[in-house]
């Protein structure tokens, strides 16, 4: 599990020495130990002959709450808290509650540490935010999350891809020593290749990196040469001594090697690790000047914070920096990860979430307050060690809400807004109230709005999509955008209404302007459109009218080939009217041929050919 790579300064509540007696004694050494999985037998022994003591319940709910058994830590807190018991665990079993989707309970829970502990940034912050399940659950989705094939039995997390290689820390190596804190095998890293198709080749063990203790995850430089891991400091021989119980403590501490000839060699501690304290989880920004990671070096506002530090061009270090208190909680922050634009991933116990660790943002650039990311990223389980590649636009999760860490990608879900802004043609003034119809390529209506006073809609829509405009205002002709093409973020689009030449109606006719027609052809024209708009709209404002539409050719060409023509230039006429809105019913219209020539000529110019082909209107009703 991933609480392995913080190792030996897991949060645990202090063993009280009035608690302990003869006993608790053997349970309470593998307890302080970190040997939670023996430590849980000799205390349910206990239990089971008949000691009910409070102290052995809390205990039990510690290792459970440390090996990440929630279910089991809500029972054995449940029965501690019978007697007052510090705010550790009232705040622990709250996490529990909430890790088990009990939010009610476990809000009362941190009343209770609240009340003990009121200046505690974490009570301020519950009491503040009384509301915060509402509020997360009301966030927009923002990736999807798809479980990767490379995932074992056993736990499998810090997934970091660099150009077509993914690195992970596993615990699948199995047939050794296995750890007491899970009793799972120690963590090695391994790699896997990412195919085109999505798919990953078999992992594979970085054999020159592991070794019989715990490693990962791991950090590369832009140009993948350097890399960055976490190790024991065993390697080193650097450890404390715990002579009381006889054991040799180390510290979870960062290393860094170079690549040659394929392989990484020059493993090399970093100089601010130490035998006190832990430095894991190492993430190189773009640029390989800063390295953050995560530690509870002196310093920490919490159990956990996340550091940062400066790498000189000689490849040495500078002094280690906490990122404040706008990042760094009283809880646990871990995991950070910086991407190319400067944003920071982290996780986090200490700030609100649904439970367990969950992954917060930040921008680095701007100094913002660090934003809880939502669902499905977050969920009332351990969710941690997020890492983005953008150049293949795909992000990986580690999370324990199978009941084991396992890999997840994340698929960032493309979001993009149409922004329509419509204007008059002739004055360029932003035109209010105009209906911009929202289409898909099939011409389904998806959508209607109304514009502000600045000539602005805005449609969310998917991205990578085709879709059209249609706006209509009185007194303008009516207007179809051109396909958008909507890609990640906004697609901005102007639109220019002509407005509607004043259209003089009399008893018997609308004097409108004919429509003109190509040589030979039955297309609507431009001019056309134009020209059929204001019609549609004179007709949708008078429902009773009837139109009836007389198509000509000029006098080139044969009589029957004339005749043909003309009926096309009605129909296709009388085709657009009707797709426009206009009921089939109120318009009708027939080919007259070179029968009723605008212009006689006999020499007849191209000018006087141009007038000739035209569609006009008359009244029948």
């Amino acid at each position: 599990m991933k609480k392995i790579t913080i190792l030996l300064f897991l949060v645990y509540t202090t063993v009280s020495l009035m608690a302990q007696n003869k006993k608790t004694k053997n349970a309470d050494k593998l307890f302080e130990q970190y040997e939670y999985v023996h430590a849980v037998k000799e205390y349910l022994a206990l239990v089971e002959n008949g000691n009910t003591d409070n102290y052995v319940y809390k205990q039990l709910g510690t290792c459970n709450f440390n090996m990440g058994n929630s279910a089991e830590a809500e029972k054995w807190y449940a029965k501690s808290i019978t007697v007052k018991q510090n705010a550790d665990v009232y705040y622990n079993y709250a996490q529990v509650l909430k890790s088990n989707s009990k939010y009610g309970d476990a809000d009362l829970q941190m009343t209770q540490f609240a009340i003990i502990q009121p200046n505690d940034q974490r009570s301020i912050d519950f009491i503040t935010n009384k509301d915060y399940l509402s509020k997360l659950l009301k966030k927009e989705k923002l990736f999807v999350l798809n479980k990767l094939e490379v995932n074992s039995d056993k736990s499998d997390f810090g997934a970091v891809m660099y150009d077509n290689t993914l690195y992970f820390s596993s615990g699948r190596n199995v047939g050794g020593k296995t750890y007491g804190v899970n009793d799972e095998p120690f963590l090695d890293i391994y790699q896997s290749t990412y195919s085109a198709d999505g798919s990953y080749s078999d992992p594979i063990s970085v054999t020159e990196l592991n070794t019989r203790f715990h490693e990962g995850p791991v950090s590369l430089s832009k140009d993948g040469n350097t890399i960055y891991f976490s190790s024991e400091s065993f390697n080193d021989d650097l450890f404390q001594k715990d002579k009381v119980n006889k054991l040799k403590i180390s510290q979870v501490n960062l290393y860094k090697a170079i690549k040659k000839n394929g392989k990484w060699t020059a493993i090399t501690p970093l100089p601010f690790n130490s035998k006190s304290y832990s430095t894991s989880n190492p993430s190189i920004d773009k640029d390989g000047k800063t390295l953050y990671f995560s530690s509870n070096m002196p310093g920490s506002i919490g159990g956990i914070d996340i550091w940062k530090v400066e790498v000189n061009e000689d490849g040495g270090f500078g002094t280690p920096k906490n990122l404040g208190n706008k990042i760094n909680s009283p809880g646990d922050e871990s995991f950070p990860f910086v991407t190319d634009d400067n944003m920071l991933y982290f996780s986090s116990k200490g700030l609100i979430g649904f439970g367990g660790y969950d992954v917060f943002s930040v921008d680095l650039n701007s100094g913002s307050v660090p934003n809880n990311i939502g669902q499905p990223i977050n969920s009332e389980k351990d969710d941690f060690a997020f890492t983005l590649n953008k150049d293949k636009n795909i992000g990986f999760l580690s999370s324990n809400r199978s009941g084991v860490d396992n890999i997840y990608s994340a698929s960032p879900i493309c979001k993009s807004q149409i922004v329509s802004v419509v204007e008059n043609t002739k004055t360029a003034n932003f035109l209010s109230n105009a209906r911009v119809t929202l289409l898909d390529k099939s011409n389904i209506v998806l959508d209607k709005l109304l514009t502000n006073d600045k000539g602005e809609v805005v449609f969310n829509v998917d991205c990578n999509k085709d879709y059209f405009l249609e706006i209509y205002k009185d007194g303008f002709i009516s207007q179809r955008s051109a396909a958008v093409k909507t890609v990640s973020g906004t697609s901005k689009v102007t639109i220019f209404l002509v407005p509607m030449e004043e259209v003089v109606v009399t008893e018997n006719e609308i004097i409108l302007n004919p429509i003109y027609f190509e040589n030979s052809r039955s297309d609507i024209t431009t001019q056309a459109v134009k020209v059929l708009d204001k019609l549609v709209y004179i007709m949708t404002q008078n429902r009773d009218l009837s139109i009836f539409v007389k198509s000509h050719t000029d006098i080139r060409g044969k009589d029957d080939y004339n005749m043909d023509l003309s009926e096309r230039r009605a129909k296709s006429t009388v085709d657009y009217l009707v797709s426009k809105g206009v009921n089939a019913e109120k318009i009708a219209g027939k080919g007259f041929g070179e029968s009723e020539l605008k212009v006689e000529c006999n020499k007849c110019s191209e000018e006087d050919h141009a007038a000739n082909r035209r569609s006009e209107f008359i009244i029948v009703k």
